[in-house]
């Protein structure tokens, strides 16, 4: 415990030196802010641009404020997962290639409180920033289009959360597998899409799939999702995170020999 407590400063310390407690949150609450304000001020965008001919009219319909916060999300699920991605691809094998993994694998450590340091800070950064940019979009959405009532808002964001941490994990695991931060981020990005394709064949025969995870959070917007699938979703979405720790902290103990020095 005493070495998690160390490692968790250190990672910490590493976070607010190479800026991501500021530009990751940064990042979402653009992402949040953007999707209301561009459609608010579409209309008169159009106008400026001059790009409808003199006389014409283009009527656009008012979105709702769900929809809006639905393609808050869906913002998220495009741009901010390749963010979060890009962040933490180099986490563990950054640490490695470098070589200034050594002065940690040369005291007594324990791989899985290493492990768990990371996970943890990354995670809190992650969900702070994912939060914030909700937040941002919601206010926006509130002002320009209208209510939303807010703990439908908060059980959008809470499940989306889990997902968040699936990917998270994934993108952990990677950099603790392979031997670049590049290469870490290619095998990340290439089970994403692998995961939304899987989803789209055979989805219609798995309620329970994790994928399903920010399709379920949407639907709090606008009604009740299938709470038995949803809790299912969630349960292996969780299981699936503790087998990536597991397998993170063992493949981080086993390439250990691999540090430059």
């Amino acid at each position: 415990m005493k070495h998690f407590g160390i490692l968790m400063q250190k990672e910490w310390r590493e976070n607010i030196r190479n800026y991501k407690i500021y530009w990751i949150p940064a990042i979402f609450i653009l992402l949040g802010i953007t999707e209301p304000a561009v459609n608010y001020f579409l209309p008169q965008i159009l106008e400026a641009s001059g790009g409808l001919p003199e006389g014409a009219v283009f009527e656009i319909p008012t979105p709702t404020p769900e929809q809006i916060l639905m393609a808050v999300l869906q913002q998220f699920q495009t741009i901010g997962m390749a963010v979060l991605i890009l962040a933490y691809m180099a986490t563990i094998a950054g640490e490695r290639k470098s070589g200034t993994a050594t002065l940690l694998y040369v005291r007594p450590l324990s791989f899985s409180a290493y492990f768990l340091s990371k996970w943890v800070v990354a995670a809190a950064i992650s969900l702070a920033s994912v939060w914030l940019g909700f937040f941002s979009g919601y206010y926006y959405t509130r002002l320009f289009f209208g209510e939303v009532e807010i703990i439908k808002l908060l059980q959008m964001i809470g499940f989306y959360s889990f997902w968040v941490l699936l990917i998270l994990t994934i993108v952990l695991a990677a950099s603790a597998a392979l031997p670049n931060g590049g290469l870490a981020a290619a095998a990340a990005f290439a089970l994403y899409v692998l995961l939304q394709l899987a989803d789209g064949l055979l989805g219609a025969n798995w309620s329970v799939s994790p994928v399903k995870i920010p399709q379920y959070a949407a639907t709090w917007l606008t009604g009740n999702p299938d709470l038995p699938s949803l809790w299912g979703a969630v349960g292996i979405t969780v299981v699936i995170i503790l087998v990536l720790f597991g397998f993170g902290s063992w493949i981080s103990r086993k390439n250990k020999a691999k540090t430059k020095v």
